[in-house]
């Protein structure tokens, strides 16, 4: 008798999505990729979108759905892909995010500092492929960009890939913020490839333009959301806190995963010579923090205490968000209150008052570009294909700073 692993997943954005062979639905179920369940997509932006508490392991299942889809579209088109291929890419989308810590983006370089999600993506993807006596040395390959066709990776990673198209959808279903809602369907029927390079039919071009308006948009009004941003950087300062006390040897409550990574300040090379480390790093997840936090909201620190009390209670510091750099007049008046009100040192008032920036850069022309392909072969940059005037503003870097501090300072 056989198992029967092309299961189906009910996905509230697409319906159902089928597992296409048993090697996506090995590696769902192993232990790697089912903490992906226990880590939200948005980090912290529950606290002010209530609905956005879905999680990494929905979008990489939903990420893979539409590279399905892709890869169907391209095919029908005479895009040669082989079986081989076909199911290397799917590989590759449905563990692009494996490499994510606790909350997402919000500790990307808090509990390990310098090693981004990608690269211990890769490092796990390595791992996996051990255990798999090699079934995703393709996959490896795509997903680093080593692969002879580059249209593959493109579809994992690029300006227009499957990894975007998900979250754009999803993250605004769960927030209900509208405005992020792209046709990912159409998009991905108009997709081809010329020259080795993925390109959008030129039918697609207004989807295209809203695509990145959408991006855009949501970049804005969700992932830097100015009381998004304030929780987050009293997250971040919360793991900085404890992680200073650690260093002091202060007696700190942590689950004794996150008490390894709290005493050590591990770099990629560590990964690379204490294989260890990486599954040591795969038993993190949201709720390492959020039992720490509990129980650091009662530790006799004032800072570390008033951050996770804060935190818990949704008591989060205004922010003042301006195009211009913070005066440091302004910055040095709020450091000197939180001084006086909490009775602190000026070092423990830099945990309440802070001083920072944001970037948004919607279309970067210099990396992949997104080509349109028209009905004479030609190919344009969609930002001078396009007859939208904001498509070419889109490519500018917009940077915004802000001032974060406690609400009771005012």
């Amino acid at each position: 008798m056989t198992n029967n692993k092309r299961k189906i997943i009910n996905d509230p954005i697409y319906g159902f999505v089928t597992l296409p062979n048993n090697l996506v639905y090995d590696l769902i179920n192993h232990p790697y990729f089912q903490r992906l369940r226990r880590i939200k997509q948005l980090g912290l932006t529950n606290l002010v979108y209530p609905g956005a508490l879905h999680t990494r392991f929905h979008h990489a299942i939903g990420a893979m759905h539409l590279m399905q889809e892709a890869v169907l579209t391209l095919k029908q088109k005479g895009i040669k892909i082989t079986e081989e291929e076909e199911k290397a890419v799917l590989v590759a989308i449905l563990l692009h995010d494996v490499g994510h810590g606790p909350f997402s983006h919000a500790l990307e370089h808090s509990i390990v500092k310098g090693v981004n999600h990608e690269t211990i993506s890769s490092l796990i993807m390595q791992r996996l492929n051990k255990a798999f006596h090699g079934e995703l040395n393709l996959a490896l390959q795509i997903f680093n960009n080593q692969y002879k066709k580059q249209f593959l990776y493109q579809l994992v990673s690029s300006q227009l890939d499957m990894d975007r198209l998900d979250y754009l959808k999803r993250d605004s279903f769960f927030t209900g913020v509208s405005e992020g809602v792209v046709s990912s369907d159409r998009i991905i029927k108009m997709l081809n490839v010329v020259n080795n390079q993925l390109v959008i039919e030129h039918k697609a071009i207004y989807s295209i333009e809203k695509f990145l308006i959408a991006r855009r948009l949501m970049y804005w009004q969700v992932y830097l959301h100015k009381t998004v941003l304030s929780a987050e950087t009293m997250l971040v300062n919360i793991l900085k806190r404890a992680k200073e006390l650690s260093a002091q040897k202060v007696d700190l409550f942590a689950t004794p995963t996150l008490s390894l990574f709290l005493k050590n300040d591990f770099t990629e090379k560590d990964f690379e010579k204490k294989p260890e480390l990486l599954d040591y790093f795969a038993e993190l997840d949201d709720t390492d923090i959020y039992t720490s936090i509990k129980v650091w909201a009662k530790h006799s620190d004032f800072v570390l205490s008033n951050l996770c009390s804060n935190i818990l209670n949704r008591k989060l510091f205004k922010v003042e968000l301006s195009s211009s750099k913070i005066k440091s007049t302004n910055y040095n008046t709020m450091l000197t209150r939180a001084c006086k009100k909490y009775k602190i040192t000026k070092k423990e008032a830099e945990y309440f008052v802070i001083s920072n920036s944001v970037n948004n850069s919607t279309y970067n022309s210099n990396k992949f570009k997104i080509n349109v392909l028209f009905n004479d072969g030609k190919l344009l940059d969609v930002a001078k294909a396009s007859d939208h005037l904001n498509i070419q503003s889109l490519s500018n870097i917009v940077t915004k700073y802000y001032l974060c501090y406690p609400k009771d300072l005012i």
